[in-house]
Formats: structure tokens, C-alpha cells, sequence
């Protein structure tokens, strides 16, 4: 846990920076992009929420669908978004706060909007189909995963014995590269990854980079990298690694702090060897 910014005293102690507290009591308004379901027109609908301390998006997008009044006065269908842990772990609901993408388990109402009469607004994903309001269908992210074979093949290994061991350097490089939920902001602030609904074209669509570091993860691993040719086969052709513009905004919002940049140097690498091999073996 980040600890609270200090700031030095005339007797050179260090004090903490006390933030503004929210007010108690005060109403939020929340600004909403509707839509009823695939291909169906959107629109925006606002509504009013009392604020209880320590809310989050979620208990706001709870209670909306208890009170589905527009602050018009207009009744209207509960607001639709997806959620599973509730505590940052699944990436489920992720949404775009205030055009931001972050999960909406973890944005808390006193940091965001602390002041009586303050705006939330909330869409869904722009790179992914909008299910219905704020769910978005990510199975071009799985689907990605499934093209850079994301798995540790151990069928048979168990009659094999022990597996080889790990430094305790690549466990910390690769226990970082574990954390990915496939929660998309990666994916939804990369301007070379767009929104591809037709799925004939996933297997030449660009990869992004939380599938690129997932390749990474089981490359390094000494039973994964059984498959570290295929997966560099498929990071070498179209929609793969040579499609990344080097934008790094990946990296800026990832709310696990994975090194991506750091994944997408170090796959390049390993495809770079990978075209050199080739080039040898076939003469």
C-alpha cells in the first residue's frame, strides 16, 4: 500500500499531507452512455445518487439499479455492466471513468467526486462490442491468448518427476507478469488496437500487449517454454509484434503495473533470434 505523501516541518519531523475531505451527505451525479444492445443506438441518461463514505462505482451503479429514475424524472431499465471479485482481481468491470479505463470495483466516489453536485460519467470500452450499457464482450482478448498458446502444456508430465527448478529472480520477473486480469485498458488505450467485431479477422488483428506479455511469461517458464517457437511464430506474423507503434500508453494504465514495454522489448528480442534461426535452418 502506497503510504500518504509527506512534506518536512520547521523542526525537520515529517508531516503528512492531509487530502481535502469529502462531504458527507452530498449527492453525485452520474452521466451514463446507454445502449440496448449490439448495433442499437446509444444515448446518454443522468442520475442523482446519495453518497455513503468509502462508495465505489459499483455500490453507485447498485443503487441506480434499485432507483432507475433519470434525474429528469424519466423511468427507465436498470443500467447494465459486468463485475465478479469486486476487489480488482477479475477485471471484469472495467469501464471507461471519466474517459479513463479503470475497474470500477476499485474507483472510490470520495477520491473521484468529493464535492456536492460533482459529475461521474461513465462509458463502456470503445475497442470492444458493447453487449448492452456499460458490458463489453472481450473474447477477442481470450481468443488472442489462445493464438499465442497462453498455457503450460503438462499433459503426461506428471509421471516425469519433479520439474526443474526456478532462480528466485525469474519467479519475482515472472510473478509481475502473472498479475494480468485481461481487464482490456491496456488494450483500450493502444492506438493500433481498434475495434474488430467481425471475428474472421481476429487471427490477423494486432495481438496488444497484455497477450504479447502473457507470451513472454510462459517463454520464461522452464516447463512452458516447450511451446516457445509456436508462440513466437504466431508473434511474428500478421497482427503481431511488428504492429505495436511503441505509443507506451499500455504501460501508463495498467492497473497491475506489469512492465508491458518491458514484455513487448523482450518478446521483440526473442522474435528477432527466433527470424535468425529460421533464416539458418533453411539454408
Amino acid at each position: 500500500m502506497t503510504a500518504a505523501p509527506t512534506a518536512p516541518v520547521s523542526n525537520g519531523a515529517p508531516q503528512q499531507i492531509q487530502k481535502p475531505k469529502a462531504q458527507v451527505g452530498r449527492t453525485v451525479r452520474f452521466r451514463i452512455k446507454r445502449c440496448d444492445g449490439p448495433g442499437k443506438p446509444s444515448r446518454w441518461e443522468s442520475f442523482d445518487v446519495p453518497i455513503t463514505p468509502n462508495s465505489n462505482v459499483i455500490s453507485c451503479l447498485q443503487w441506480i439499479a434499485a432507483h432507475p429514475t433519470t434525474t429528469e424524472g424519466t423511468k427507465t431499465t436498470p443500467v447494465v455492466w459486468e463485475s465478479g471479485c469486486l476487489e480488482e482481481v477479475c477485471g471484469s468491470c472495467t469501464m471507461l471513468i471519466n474517459g479513463q479505463a479503470r475497474q470500477s470495483c476499485s474507483c472510490l466516489i470520495d477520491n473521484y467526486a468529493p464535492n456536492d453536485g460533482d459529475i461521474i460519467t461513465l462509458e463502456p470500452m470503445s475497442k470492444f462490442p458493447v453487449v448492452r450499457d456499460l458490458w463489453v464482450d472481450r473474447a477477442r482478448m481470450y481468443h488472442a491468448l489462445k493464438r499465442v498458446k497462453a498455457w503450460v502444456p503438462i499433459d503426461g508430465t506428471y509421471s516425469l518427476g519433479d520439474g526443474p527448478r526456478e532462480s528466485p529472480e525469474k519467479q519475482l520477473t515472472r510473478y509481475k507478469l502473472s498479475q494480468c486480469m485481461t481487464c482490456g485498458c491496456c488494450l483500450e488505450a493502444c492506438p493500433q488496437y481498434n475495434l474488430e467485431e467481425d471475428e474472421s479477422n481476429w487471427d490477423t488483428a494486432f495481438l496488444g500487449a497484455a497477450p504479447i506479455s502473457q507470451a513472454r511469461l510462459f517463454n520464461e517458464h522452464e516447463t512452458g517454454k516447450q511451446l516457445k517457437d509456436d508462440r513466437l511464430e504466431a508473434i511474428m506474423g500478421p497482427g503481431g509484434i511488428n504492429d505495436c507503434g511503441n505509443a507506451q500508453n499500455c504501460v501508463k494504465v495498467c492497473p497491475k503495473e506489469i512492465p508491458l514495454t518491458e514484455s513487448i522489448a523482450a518478446v521483440g528480442r526473442s522474435a528477432t533470434l527466433q527470424a535468425f534461426k529460421k533464416f539458418f535452418q533453411a539454408k
